[in-house]
Parts: structure tokens; C-alpha cells; sequence
């Protein structure tokens, strides 16, 4: 990465003009192109740079620009008229969703994007859902309305059915397709027509007359909406009074900070019109740091919930979202600070991992460049070097006045595969640079398969091994050998049982004595391993339980239909017994394990596959073939609609059945198909396919 060396001290900003916010969207959306215009008209950059050629800012990997898409997300700072905006630009492959995670856990407010023809897409639900779990306050823009086929306002209807928003419509497009030359702002009741390719001049003048009409259809739909959220623009809209523009703008930022409405707006950012008016919305209608709840945490030494307000004068609380390997200052630690500062050169505390930590330097970033900073303030978000244990979802505190932040919850991996360096000088660097992207990338697993010596890595799918792989060997110069995908089933129980462990050992010294009594049953999906200490009368002494606990948590690793590890059981300890010499922690924790492996045989085990989420999009002409070969990848098929000129089929597939799916779809569509999927559940492995799997009948 480069550095400015710019060691200016950053002057506090005002926090009432400061907007945290992310870009977040389906793949192909226009993200990175979106955020690429905004940094130009901002000043930030003085040449737009393309997705497509490889030039883009925010897209700074190689793998980046090779492959046109967005792999991590990247940040930068811009400046619109008085107003300072903190920008994340995330990825819209679902294989680096935990980007988009870890990115809206700490921001103010999201920019969602939609392709105006491809509308609503799985990975825009999946986006939308993760802003959900957060409550991160939205604005919609529908992008890419000089396409043949886009529609605004089906895309709208879109967001009712498929997300159950409530869009509000701001601006409506004056033209479509190749007719599309700016915008009408039904807030100010204008038209803004663009007069050159760079979208620099352009005009507010009066709505055209053909469209006079559709304006105030929806402008009336816009008070409406409004008067239903505010009641003082309620009374006004029943009393006939005149609403001006600056108490509807008002009134629209509450409803959206409230996450009651989504303001929708349109553009084009390839042929550069509508991105002011966004910048302007992004200004007007996303919350502050002040503006969104004070943020609460644990104290770790009370266990009660405290709350921090953002400013300078409260103590400090900051959340570790990102940790990234930089080839030239080593570890790159990104922070949200909520409360208090951070000077560089003094330490912090590390609430979660109870240590001390140095901070050496602190630089903001722009991309991949970085300005060194003495200090962060309040609302910021920056870099730390020198923070050598903290990892993603860590809590940096005073330690005088600890908290700790909820954590956040990653997806599990969905697909392995063996890897093995080339020769032994790689051993060593293989496994320093395995350690360090574990660190950068919480969904990124590293295992040791002790059975067949293997070391297996674990991600969301073929294209994010892909590009570890490729980063192995570009940043670590790394020479790997892997083997091929496999798909990371898990076992779970189909039936509750009662089970019983002993673990008896009689030497001629002190010897070994534990005795456990479990009851296993299948539990919610996602829960993993369920421990409930059902223990009454002492049957058990309470320093024992932790060690049974570990027992079944280090026996559920591998199951005993196929090795895989086991997930979503209720393990309650219902009784056992002890001997006042001969018991110890390493006997109990013996037969917890025996008891667990035996439930597990009782209670009929069954083995779980992860299915996708899968959006297959082809010229009508070809719908038949595909959706026989979909069929027999045992896809479930959901919904089959129209996409200007295409078919859009949305089923559940097999992710065992998808591998190398994309060079099938092209083969069948004469190369004109695409597809796109996402984990969605896990569901149960067919007998025929779990014969197959364990060779067993």
C-alpha cells in the first residue's frame, strides 16, 4: 500500500456534518462505479477511473482488476460542501459477504444499489437482511436506466414484494433506455437535464409537460406516505396547507433515520447522471453519529449494559472490524470509533481479549493509500498499526472503564479443500500465510485432518478459495498445490435419545473415575451444540462441568456417519455420578465424550448439505434445456419470470450438484447465461446421494 506522509494533525470535525455510510448491492450493480463518481465530483480524484479497465480507485487488488469485481471492502473520506462523508465501498459476491457484515455492523447509514434492469436480486435480499439485523437506515438508487430494459418503477414494486420495504419515491426518470437524459425532483417539483458526458453542467428547469401528470401522481403518493409516518405533515396534507421543500426534506430524513421509509433515486453513473443528487441525499437524509442511538455494550467486570454517546469527552469505546496484512507496515487494524479518542504512540485496552495494546501510528485511508493522523475523534473510522493480538470484533477501550461490544456472527464455510506447499522451503510460509489470512477474513476456516495428514482450508465458495490461493502466492510468494472443492456437509440428529458414559481406570495409584448421563435431541437450525446443565443434588461437582462441556464440544468435531462435524444438538446433562479420589476433569471429560458418541447412534444421525439460493438467468429460448439440467442437479425450481428479453429461474440447489455449473449454463445457452448463488440452508442429504457419500448400504 502507499502512504502520504502527512503527519498535519486532522482537526475534529463536527459531528453533525459527518456521514458514515456504505455502498452495499448485488453483484454487477454498479457499486464501485457509483462510488468512483461520487469521489470525482467531490474532488477527491481528478480522473474517473472504470471498473472495466481495471482503473478503478476503490478496486485496488490485482485480483480486483483483473477480475472487474469488488473483493474487499474499501474505504475513503470525501468532502461535500461543509459536510465530511465516510465512505465503504463493499463487494457484491456473495462469497465475501462477510465484507458486507462487518461493514454495516459499523456504519451510520447504506447507499443500497439496484440495477434498473436486473432489479431486486438474490444478493440484494441478502444485503437488505444484513441491514435489517443492524437497523442501518437506507436510501435506494436504481442505476443503469440508459439500459435496454430498464424499468424504475418495476424495480420499486420490487422492493415491496421481494424485501418488504416502503420505498418513497423522490425522483422519478425523465427518459429510459437510450433516451434517458436526467432526472425530476418531485421534492422541488423540477426537472435536472444533464448537458455534457461528464455530468458537470447540467440545469434545473420546469417539469416537461408530458410529464406533468406522472410528477404530481407521485409527488401526492410521496406526501401521503410522509403524511402517514409525521403528524405534522398529516395535519398539513388533510388542512390543504402548503408543505415547502425544506420541512418535506425535514420530514423524509426522520422517517428514514426511523428506518420507517427507503427514499428511492435514479441515475445512470456509466453515462454519469443523477450522482449529485445522491451526494445530496446521502448529505440530507443519512443519519450522523448523533443521530442514531448512543451505542450500548457489557461492562465485563458488572455484567450490566452501559451506554457511550459520541463524543471526545465520554471514555473510549472503538469496534475492531477489519484486520488487513499490509506488505509495508505489517498489521492494518481498522476501527469505528464510538466514544472518546484515540492518540497515536499511547496504548488501549483490549476488552475482549483482556490485554494491553500499543497504538504506533494511525492513518486514514483512501483506498489503498494511507494519511497518517495523530488522532481520531468521535464517529471516525481509520487505521491502527501496532495492534498485534487485536482481531475482527475486538472491543479497544479505557481500561479504567472496560465494555464489550456484541460480537459479530459470520456464516459458516461451505466449501473445503486440501492444500499442501510445493516444496519444503513453502512449509513454513505456507503456514505464516495461512495464520495471517485467518486473521484478515473471519470466514476462513484452517483445519488439520489427522487421518489423512492433510491441511484442509474451508471458505464460501470456489471463488473465494480461488482468490486466497492467488493471494498466497502473489503476497506471500507461496507455491501451494490444492486439491479439488469439497462440499462441507455437516451431521446432525434426527431423534432424542438418552445416553450414558463411564470412563473407569484402575491403576496402582490413584485412578480414574467419571460418570455421565446425557440427553440428546435435535435443536434450531444454526445453533450448533446446545450445552444446558440439567446437574440437581450434586451428582456432580460444578468444577467437573466444564470439562464435560469440552468433551462434547471436541467429540461433536466428528461425527459417525462420515466424519463431518456435528451441528444443531441439544446436549442436556441430566445426571452422573463421582468418586471423592479417583475423579478428574480429563475422566469426566472421557466420558462425556463416550456418551455423546453414543447418543449420537441412538438418535439416528443424518447428514446435512448446504443448499443455495440460485438465480439462473437465459434467453427465453432456451428454457427448456436448462431447466431439465437443473432438475437433475436436484434443484428445487421456486419461480420462473420475465427479465427484459430473459428468463430469471430462482430455485434451491444442491451446492454437491453446482460445482463448475457455470461452463454447464454457458455450454447450454450458447454462452448468453449467467448464474448467481448464495448460501441459503442446510437441508438433508438424500439415501441414494448419503450412500454415495459413506459407501455404505
Amino acid at each position: 500500500m502507499e502512504t502520504l506522509i502527512e503527519a498535519d494533525r486532522m482537526q475534529e470535525f463536527d459531528l453533525k456534518k459527518t456521514r458514515n455510510i456504505g455502498i452495499i448491492a448485488h453483484i454487477d450493480a454498479g457499486k464501485t462505479t457509483i462510488t468512483e463518481r461520487i469521489l470525482y465530483y467531490t474532488g477527491k480524484i481528478y480522473k474517473i477511473g472504470e471498473v472495466d479497465e481495471g482503473t478503478a480507485t476503490m478496486d485496488w487488488m490485482e485480483q480486483e482488476q483483473e477480475r472487474g469485481i469488488t473483493i474487499t471492502s474499501a474505504s475513503t473520506t470525501c468532502f461535500w460542501g461543509d459536510a465530511r462523508i465516510n465512505i465503504i465501498d463493499t463487494p457484491g459476491h456473495v462469497d465475501f459477504t462477510a465484507e458486507v457484515e462487518r461493514s454495516l455492523k459499523i456504519l451510520d447509514g447504506a447507499v443500497v444499489i439496484f440495477c434498473g434492469v436486473g432489479g431486486v436480486e438474490p444478493q440484494s435480499e441478502t444485503v437488505w437482511r444484513q441491514a435489517d439485523t443492524y437497523k442501518v437506515p437506507r436510501i435506494a438508487f436504481v442505476n443503469k436506466l440508459d439500459r435496454v430494459g430498464s424499468d424504475f418503477f418495476a424495480v420499486c414494486e420490487q422492493m415491496k414484494e421481494r424485501l418488504s420495504a416502503k420505498p418513497l419515491i423522490l425522483q422519478i426518470p425523465l427518459g429510459c433506455e437510450n433516451e434517458f437524459r436526467g432526472v425530476i425532483d418531485l421534492v422541488e417539483s423540477k426537472a435536472i437535464i444533464y448537458k455534457d458526458d461528464l455530468g458537470l453542467k447540467f440545469e434545473k428547469t420546469e417539469i416537461p409537460e408530458e410529464l406533468k401528470a406522472l410528477a404530481s401522481k407521485y409527488r401526492l403518493e410521496l406526501i401521503e406516505k410522509l403524511a402517514e409516518a409525521d403528524e405534522i405533515t398529516l395535519e398539513k396534507f388533510v388542512h390543504d396547507i402548503g408543505i415547502r421543500p425544506e420541512e418535506l426534506k425535514e420530514t423524509i430524513r426522520q422517517a428514514t433515520i426511523k428506518n420507517k421509509l427507503v427514499p428511492v433515486f435514479c441515475g445512470s453513473a456509466l453515462k454519469n447522471k443523477g450522482i449529485q443528487m445522491l451526494i445530496d441525499a446521502i448529505v440530507d437524509y443519512m443519519p450522523s453519529p448523533l443521530g442514531v442511538p448512543a451505542i450500548s455494550a457489557v461492562n465485563p467486570q458488572t455484567g450490566v449494559y452501559e451506554q457511550r454517546k459520541p463524543s471526545d469527552d465520554e471514555y473510549l469505546c472503538a469496534l475492531s472490524f477489519k484486520v488487513v496484512a499490509d506488505p509495508y507496515v505489517g498489521k492494518l487494524t481498522f476501527i469505528r470509533v464510538y466514544s472518546g479518542a484515540i492518540q497515536s504512540g499511547t496504548q488501549v485496552y483490549n476488552a475482549t481479549k483482556m490485554i494491553k495494546e500499543r497504538v504506533g501510528k494511525i492513518v486514514q485511508m483512501h483506498a489503498n493509500r494511507q494519511k497518517i493522523v495523530e488522532r481520531v475523534h468521535a464517529g471516525d473510522i481509520a487505521a491502527c498499526v501496532g495492534l498485534k493480538k487485536t482481531t475482527t470484533g475486538d472491543t479497544i477501550c479505557d481500561e479504567k472503564h472496560p465494555l464489550v461490544l456484541e460480537k459479530m456472527h459470520f456464516p459458516e464455510p461451505v466449501i473445503s479443500m486440501s492444500i499442501e506447499p510445493k516444496t519444503k522451503i513453502d512449509q513454513e510460509k505456507l503456514s505464516f500465510a495461512l495464520h495471517r489470512l485467518q486473521e484478515e477474513d473471519p470466514t476462513f476456516k484452517v483445519s488439520y485432518n489427522k487421518e489423512t495428514a492433510q491441511t484442509i482450508i474451508s471458505g464460501m465458495g470456489e471463488l473465494h478459495l480461488e482468490i486466497l490461493l492467488d493471494r498466497m502466492l502473489r503476497e506471500f510468494k507461496v507455491a501451494a498445490k490444492a486439491g479439488r472443492p469439497h462440499v462441507a456437509y455437516k451431521e446432525t440428529v434426527a431423534g432424542k435419545t438418552k445416553s450414558e458414559g463411564k470412563f473407569i481406570q484402575q491403576t496402582g495409584g490413584r485412578g480414574q473415575y467419571g460418570h455421565v448421563v446425557l440427553e440428546i435431541a435435535p435443536a434450531e437450525r444454526n445453533s450448533k451444540i446446545k450445552f444446558i446443565d440439567k446437574i440437581k443434588g450434586g451428582a456432580i461437582p460444578r468444577e467437573f462441568i466444564p470439562a464435560i462441556k469440552e468433551g462434547i464440544n471436541e467429540s461433536a468435531q466428528t461425527g459417525i456417519l462420515a466424519g463431518y462435524p456435528v451441528t444443531d444438538v441439544e446436549v442436556k446433562l441430566v445426571d452422573g455420578s463421582f468418586h471423592e479420589v479417583d475423579s478428574s476433569e480429563l475422566a469426566f471429560k472421557m466420558a462425556a465424550s463416550f456418551a455423546f458418541k453414543d447418543g449420537l447412534k441412538k438418535a439416528r444421525c443424518i447428514l446435512l448439505e448446504p443448499v443455495m439460493d440460485t438465480e439462473v438467468i437465459i434467453p427465453d429460448e432456451f428454457l427448456g434445456d436448462v431447466i431439465g439440467d437443473l432438475n437433475s442437479r436436484r434443484v428445487q425450481i421456486k419461480s420462473i419470470s420475465q427479465r427484459a428479453g430473459a428468463k430469471a429461474i430462482r430455485g434451491y440447489a444442491p451446492l454437491a450438484e453446482m460445482f463448475g455449473y457455470a461452463t454447464a449454463v454457458r455450454s447450454l445457452t450458447q454462452g448468453r447465461g449467467t448464474y448467481t448463488m448464495e448460501p441459503s440452508f442446510y437441508a438433508e442429504v438424500p439415501l441414494g446421494i448419503l450412500e454415495k457419500i459413506t459407501g455404505k448400504k
